[in-house]
């Protein structure tokens, strides 16, 4: 995520390294490296120039305190403008309504029909809601199967008309079908095209009125840049939108439209998609973002995306197999299921402070935990629950049932057990604390 930029600020940052102090000189050479960055990333000219101003004003005449260099003072000073440039604080969804009614706007393939799915998700296994999703594209049939698909996979309804190309009433009609079906939130997916047209703006500015929804949300690929930034003042000027989402920023995205597209629009960046799993799916944390951006890592939504899966009462009965010594391999198989629903493996490492920078170029799949995955379930239930009875006439059968080499085997039991020692260790003050975390104990 934003790996490009990052490099280039971290670059320019190094040009302070060596100076006793922030001078007028010295900080003009940074930001101007400051500034082809921001640019490199397609900020918009005029707002890159601006902001390496603002950061400028700021660090001229700063005292730096003798426990910080110019550098850390000029990257802590950046990364306030950064978090301001892209909103400040996090937003908020609106969902005052009963049923609550969400409308999804932006171009075809921003991946609208798939946030619509993660949204739907999200507000019904964090915020309790019981959403209906509403297939509103009446021109591609493939968008209408999509949501159902997606609507299955999920475990919610999606209600849809493939005969009727009247969107608005299509819309209605499904808000009747909640209040009648007691859904509290109804997540309406519209019609996108390749380009913004008139045609396409009249119908949605049409189910914008017919329905007054509660939230309106602008669907943007992070990865067109700039471009993004325009489109979403079109749709705004038309639907006057409350919020925008950032999706596929997983991917190669040089930051652009992240950066400066609350500047424009002046509508704040409620959630970002981090990924093609459903889960895949975060509220918009301006602070958070500056950090990782900055190579600072973000350790406050890796612990709440653990918190999300470790509650109170499994870490209580993990301590207690930990401390009776009886953890075996259907509890770490667990730990791996946890973990695999926090998200991808690099996004989950590029959370911690220092890492991401470290494995940028490196290839991390996310099915990483496969082959683990299969030797253990080639294990007989025995086996799993007291490991050391595992000798080399079981290795051989455990690595044959998995496809595996018998050497991956061994490997695997030696890495249990120096987990496991380790874990055992743990059972002392800090272990305890970092259960409680983990099981998000207050």
């Amino acid at each position: 995520m934003f790996n490009n930029l990052s490099d280039k600020l971290d670059k320019a940052f190094h040009l302070l390294k060596g100076h006793g102090k922030i001078t007028e000189i010295n900080v003009a050479d940074t930001l101007k490296e400051v500034r082809r960055a921001l640019l490199d990333a397609d900020v918009n000219f005029k707002i890159a120039k601006e902001f390496t101003s603002r950061v400028k004003e700021k660090a001229i005449g700063q005292n730096v305190l003798t426990t910080l260099q110019p550098g850390q003072l000029l990257v802590k000073i950046v990364k306030d403008e950064l978090t301001e440039l892209m909103g400040g604080t996090e937003v908020g969804i609106n969902l005052s309504g009963n049923p609550s009614v969400i409308l999804m706007s932006g171009l075809q393939g921003s991946g609208k029909t798939t946030f619509s799915g993660k949204l739907a998700n999200f507000l019904k296994t964090k915020k309790g809601k019981k959403p209906l999703l509403v297939a509103c594209d009446i021109y591609r049939p493939a968008a209408i199967n999509q949501l159902h698909v997606v609507g299955d996979q999920i475990g919610v309804a999606v209600y849809s008309e493939p005969e009727n190309k009247n969107a608005v009433q299509i819309a209605l009609n499904a808000l009747q079908h909640a209040k009648s079906n007691g859904f509290n939130v109804i997540i309406v997916d519209t019609a996108g095209r390749l380009a913004v047209d008139e045609e396409m703006m009249t119908e949605i500015a049409n189910v914008h009125q017919a329905l007054k929804p509660q939230e309106t949300l602008f669907v943007v690929d992070s990865m067109t840049g700039q471009d993004a930034v325009n489109t979403a003042k079109a749709f705004n000027d038309r639907l006057n939108f409350d919020g925008v989402v950032l999706t596929k920023l997983d991917g190669d995205t040089r930051g652009g439209a992240a950066l400066t597209i609350k500047s424009v629009v002046n509508k704040p960046i409620k959630f970002i998609g981090t990924g093609e799993k459903m889960e895949a799916i975060d509220v918009f944390y301006p602070s958070r973002m500056a950090d990782r951006i900055l190579g600072m890592g973000d350790v406050v939504s890796l612990v709440e995306r653990a918190q999300e899966q470790f509650n109170e009462e499994e870490a209580r009965k993990l301590q207690k197999k930990i401390a009776k010594n009886e953890f075996g391999f259907d509890d770490f198989l667990q730990q791996i299921q946890q973990i695999k629903k926090m998200g991808s493996m690099k996004d989950l490492m590029g959370m911690i402070p220092g890492v991401g920078k470290a494995i940028k170029d490196v290839d991390i799949p996310d099915d990483a935990f496969k082959h683990i995955e299969a030797l253990i379930q080639s294990m007989t239930p025995k086996e799993r629950s007291k490991p050391a009875i595992i000798d080399h006439k079981r290795k051989i059968r455990i690595a044959n049932g998995a496809g595996r080499k018998v050497e991956e085997v061994n490997q695997l039991l030696k890495q249990f057990e120096q987990m496991s020692k380790m874990m055992k260790m743990m059972q002392g003050g800090q272990g305890k604390n970092l259960m409680r975390m983990m099981g998000g104990m207050k």
